[in-house]
């Protein structure tokens, strides 16, 4: 009995730490999102608004994509899913030269969306598979620990994002626009799609010999389970409405901060410098996550989450109301209080959900869309504002006001079995 146990401990052990590459991986992709917003605003001559399309390209992709992903994942299976969501990615990579070089704003938007797509198979996927790799107790660790990982990706991104694209073109010191400078700044845009999308495949590759491995330690309970059933449990649509807040109000700050920093009331330091200053807002998170997959293992995780969100509304409000560094560290210590509430709002919505977990992870990632319309309303605000991005702040902060609720409410409602271990998936 025992070394049956070893064994399987063995297997699910192997199969985690290779399904935590894959957090790493959409970790470095999304945030690339923030320096790439700098440079299309100043390569495509973009207000605001135009510019955090980029970000609305890339999180429609998850109200558009989660759905079909639960079927293709029930219908494929974890690693031939998250196989076929790496290739994605990488076919997405390979449409931006072809956009830049025909000069078209539109076709980095597809890209983007179709790069997106990818990733959200990758999470509809791997989310719920890190919950169940495992003893159903320690699923708030494990998923905290796989998410500070993907904070990894995401501190590593910006910083050299903004090295790749804002840096020499239109972003050197002194660089007037003209047809070269704007050619030099498109190539570096290709070079760096370019260098993720052989990133993505080396890592299909990697998946493709652990296959095995995953698909020995991957739950049985994906197995023909209708998405459209989350729909039917309230906690799956309250925790896919409290995935839409988190998700929109983290993207607005990070798809702000570039500029905010840059501008002459905060820092007024260089793009370059501002963008991978982004960085520490990310590298927060991942210390955060380090730091909360230890705590949850003691404290319960509301209550934790509870106190990040009071903690993030009020950094928010400290933004609103100053200027100089002290908004500027504000804003970047958001990252750090960010860290634990995705994984915690996912696993706190699948123990209360009544619905089979395939079926409620691929509504909770439908939720991620929030990325797309927090950032654009809090665009509309900077541009309204005269291009003064503290007020755009007001979006995240009541995003987490409404985020201290279901904290709150997470707290008072038990988990669908006992002990608050994630309930199995009705059969």
């Amino acid at each position: 009995m025992t070394d049956t146990r070893t064994s399987t401990s063995h297997k699910t052990g192997a199969a985690f730490a290779y399904v935590t590459t894959l957090f790493f991986a959409w970790g470095f992709a999304t945030s690339l999102i923030d320096p790439l917003i700098a440079a299309v605003k100043r390569v495509f001559h973009l207000s605001f608004a135009e510019a955090f399309l980029t970000t609305s390209a890339w999180f429609i992709a998850y109200g558009v994509a989660s759905i079909p992903a639960s079927y293709l994942l029930a219908r494929l299976g974890y690693s031939r899913a998250i196989i076929a969501a790496l290739v994605t990615m990488v076919l997405g990579c390979l449409i931006v030269p072809v956009a830049t070089m025909m000069d078209q704003y539109v076709g980095v938007l597809i890209a983007l969306f179709v790069i997106a797509s990818g990733v959200t198979l990758l999470q509809v996927a791997a989310n719920p598979l890190v919950a169940e790799l495992g003893e159903r107790k320690s699923s708030h660790f494990r998923l905290s620990l796989s998410q500070a990982f993907n904070s990894l990706g995401t501190t590593i991104g910006p910083w050299l994002g903004s090295h790749v694209l804002l840096t020499g073109g239109v972003f050197a010191a002194g660089a007037v626009i003209t047809v070269a400078t704007r050619n030099q700044s498109l190539r570096s845009i290709d070079a760096g799609f370019l260098a993720m999308g052989v990133f993505f495949a080396l890592l299909a590759a990697f998946i493709f010999t652990a296959r095995r491995k995953i698909d020995a330690a991957a739950p049985a309970a994906v197995a023909g389970a209708s998405p459209l059933a989350a729909f039917s449990s309230p906690w799956a649509l309250f925790g896919a409405l409290a995935i839409f807040i988190y998700v929109g109000s983290e993207v607005a700050i990070g798809s702000m901060l570039t500029n905010f920093l840059n501008s002459a009331s905060i820092l007024d330091i260089p793009l370059e410098e501002a963008g991978k200053m982004v960085a520490l807002y990310w590298g927060g998170a991942m210390i955060g996550r380090f730091a909360g997959s230890a705590l949850l293992t003691r404290v319960p995780a509301a209550l934790l989450l509870a106190v990040c969100t009071v903690c993030a509304g009020l950094l928010c409000a400290v933004v609103t109301r100053t200027g100089g560094t002290t908004a500027a560290y504000a804003a970047l210590s958001i990252g750090l209080f960010n860290s634990i509430m995705f994984p915690t709002i996912f696993t706190l919505t699948l123990e209360r959900s009544s619905a089979p977990t395939s079926a409620t992870s691929g509504l909770l990632v439908v939720g991620i869309i929030g990325g797309a319309v927090l950032p654009q309303i809090a665009g509309r605000i900077a541009d309204a504002s005269g291009g003064v991005l503290n007020p755009a702040f007001y979006v995240p902060l009541l995003g987490y006001v409404a985020l201290t609720v279901f904290a709150i409410a997470a707290a008072r409602t038990p988990a669908r079995n006992g002990d608050g271990a994630v309930a199995p998936a009705p059969h």
